[in-house]
């Protein structure tokens, strides 16, 4: 009797193999594609324009051995299932596989899993389907749509501007969003405000807080001047005062809903530090299978790539159980909680959560690396959180009145945690600052003044973007989809159109040189709501909506016009990228020193080249003044290439830390604060001596060195 062949599974990675192979059994060979085998040639357009777009596909040319064993595997193979991930890109490697290995339709079949667990697995072998051509063609027409704008537009730049530039249609306009915020930057003007702050006593028993001047009655107003000011204190300073209203309110925060691509991007940027490219690729891993001790391998998370915050039924009963059980039944709400997806938004996963609800961080912790433990916690605890109740905070305002002034204190303390026992949000944790606590006052109570505090503001421009709120801003007008962020910044930081200064950023002057040539001869390339609209197009092609090759056909019209009309208008010309001045002074000849670029990075060069070859490292300024003398704080590096922070003055004002400077000031003495360097949230401090808030060095979290006596002695033993 013949042996039976074995079915062959075909995967895009080996870690995703060796899981899925696990729960497959010995019928099944799975195998690895390393990603894409058939692809665009790299050394010309590849796209046939004139017949109707036609894409030219090539086996990659490193992968020749992949694809040998491959077509190997597949002709003694019984079925073939095609499991490369559930999304466009996913779906067009199942078409490629299939026409480079000349696999016949009864024999290629196509599934998905959303999590790589064994009852998903099995349940989507069970169930496989025909490979989505409507999905595939949506991929060719992205494919081809990039390799047009970017192949064409290249040459122009290259010629026009600088040799080895590129373009590209989402690039492009991440591009004009950061040039857009510089220019903002550049043309705001500040006013001025002023804060007015009375520290005020019980005139009967002790009991002091501060109140800050609200307007004139239950009238609001700002103080724009300093004579306002000083107007209002004239007013107060000998009146009586008295407390006029003091209201309690309950108020209830919910919780966020759980992660998608671009949310998860974005608090993993903002709490651990983490690039939007390395986020996902410790994603990717956590996706396709982790050895869990007791466990076996599992894939501890749902599939990273997904604009949809839709969770399974069978997702939200774990957690309402598992919240039960292991929290209490006050923090479940009594119902699952369901998120609606933004409109526009594809739909095709659920939202990124924890494959196993039950497989708390701390329980998985000893087999993960640290980044890894530390994404996943961040996965678990937002979707653990999304499905618990309230946190309720107890809200108590005093009106203080004096002279026809209203001065208002607030206070929110936290009566019931409800999900923040899990997860808390960035407003959560800006409930925890510097805030002191008011006395139990009543109306009408007399109040006393102990002084008045004045300081002068000034608004502040809008923040450059960072790589985490750029990301946010491309999804809220609609520019690439979950898998195109990442690649995005990556490209635009690494062709140096954009600078990373701290976790700012900021276009060089050869990204505002480019920009500036394709909104002159491009302006729908740059236009965010054509780029938008372009996606929604791509989306159309996937329903089954729109045929790919009449949306390419409609793009290319326009877009060859305006090629033509630049090759003609620039003819002769080359455009000159104006030198990128700095702060800094050339310590040799004085001259204003200039940002260049070289093997290494940027860095500072004197512009008298090669009269003078002085350079030195690139500074970078960072948020805040100095809290000595009022100066910049800049990063630096010390000989050993640890990072810290000091006074431009250097030795003539004498501060520095290793600790980072952050955007806000101190509530209480408004300097600069500063918080503990490394990856992740951490809690801000005031570093000033004299402030009331000072935090002491050993009080801010350094780890505790050991004494020679600790390091020699033996470490306790265990406990049975």
């Amino acid at each position: 009797m013949a042996q039976a062949k074995k079915d062959l599974v075909i995967v895009e990675s080996p870690a995703k193999a060796r899981t899925i192979e696990k729960y497959l059994g010995e019928n099944y060979r799975v195998i690895a594609s390393m990603g894409h085998l058939r692809d665009l040639p790299k050394s010309k357009l590849g796209v046939d324009i004139e017949n109707d777009f036609t894409p030219e596909y090539i086996p990659v040319a490193d992968r020749k051995d992949v694809i040998e064993e491959l077509r190997r595997r597949a002709k003694s193979a019984g079925t073939i299932y095609l499991a490369t991930d559930p999304d466009r890109e996913g779906e067009a490697i199942s078409w490629h596989l299939k026409e480079l290995l000349g696999i016949p339709d009864e024999k290629a079949r196509r599934v998905t899993f959303n999590e790589i667990t064994k009852k998903v697995v099995q349940e989507g072998i069970a169930h496989p389907r025909d490979i989505d051509r409507d999905l595939v063609d949506a991929q060719q027409a992205r494919r081809v749509l990039d390799r047009i704008v970017g192949y064409k537009l290249s040459p122009l730049l290259w010629r026009k501007i600088r040799r080895g530039l590129s373009a590209g249609r989402v690039q492009s306009v991440a591009i004009r969003m950061v040039v857009d915020r510089e220019r903002e930057i550049r043309d705001f003007h500040p006013e001025e405000y002023w804060h007015l702050d009375a520290h005020l006593d019980r005139s009967s028993r002790e009991g002091g807080f501060v109140a800050r001047y609200y307007g004139d009655g239950e009238k609001k107003r700002e103080l724009h001047t300093e004579q306002e000011v000083l107007a209002v204190i004239g007013d107060v300073e000998s009146a009586p005062w008295s407390v006029t209203a003091v209201k309690r309110a309950e108020r209830q925060r919910s919780p966020s809903p759980p992660f998608i691509t671009s949310t998860l991007q974005q608090e993993a940027s903002r709490r651990l530090g983490l690039t939007p490219r390395r986020t996902m690729s410790i994603a990717q891993q956590l996706y396709e299978g982790v050895d869990i001790t007791g466990v076996g391998t599992v894939g501890l998370i749902t599939y990273m790539r997904t604009d949809s915050l839709r969770l399974s039924e069978d997702a939200l009963a774990a957690a309402g159980s598992f919240i039960r059980e292991h929290y209490g039944a006050e923090y479940y709400p009594g119902k699952p909680r369901r998120y609606k997806t933004k409109a526009g938004a594809q739909d095709a996963h659920e939202a990124i959560r924890p494959s196993d609800v039950t497989l708390s961080p701390d329980r998985v912790r000893h087999d993960l690396s640290p980044e890894q433990y530390r994404l996943y916690r961040l996965i678990w605890g937002r979707f653990t959180a999304s499905q618990m109740s309230n946190a309720v905070y107890d809200n108590m305002t005093i009106d203080a009145l004096s002279a026809g002034h209203c001065f208002k204190a607030n206070q929110s303390v936290l009566r019931f945690p409800g999900y923040t026992k899990v997860y808390e949000d960035q407003s959560d944790e800006e409930e925890q600052s510097l805030r002191r606590p008011l006395p139990d006052l009543s109306e009408g109570e007399a109040l006393v003044l102990k002084k008045l505090d004045k300081e002068q503001k000034f608004t502040e421009p809008p923040a450059r973007y960072t790589e985490a709120t750029l990301i946010r801003a491309m999804e809220e007008k609609g520019i690439g989809r979950p898998s195109t962020y990442a690649p995005t910044i990556s490209t635009i930081t690494g062709r140096e159109y954009v600078a990373k200064e701290g976790k700012y950023l900021k276009p060089t002057t050869l990204g505002e040189t480019v920009d500036q040539l394709m909104e002159d001869r491009f302006p729908d390339i740059v236009d965010l709501k054509f780029t938008a609209h372009m996606e929604d197009r791509l989306d159309e092609i996937e329903s089954g909506k729109a045929n790919w090759k009449a949306v390419l056909r409609d793009f290319y019209g326009d877009f060859d016009k305006e090629l033509s009309q630049a090759e003609s208008a620039l003819d002769g010309v080359r455009i000159k990228v104006p030198d990128e001045l700095s702060d800094e002074y050339c310590e040799k000849c004085g001259r204003q020193m200039v940002v260049k670029s070289g093997r290494f990075g940027r860095f500072l060069a004197c512009p008298g080249f090669p009269e003078c070859d002085f350079t030195k490292p690139l500074v970078v300024e960072m948020p805040g003044r100095c809290p000595k003398c009022g100066g910049r704080i800049l990063k630096r590096t010390s000989k050993k290439g640890y990072t810290y922070y000091a006074c431009e003055k250097g030795a003539a004002c004498g501060f520095m830390t290793w600790d980072v400077p952050v955007k806000e000031n101190c509530p209480v003495c408004g300097k600069t604060l500063f918080k503990l360097s490394g990856r992740g949230a951490r809690k801000s401090f005031c570093v000033n001596p004299e402030c009331e808030a000072f935090v002491p060095e050993d009080k801010r979290g350094y780890r505790k060195k050991k004494t020679d006596t600790e390091k020699k002695a033996p470490a306790p033993k265990e406990k049975a």
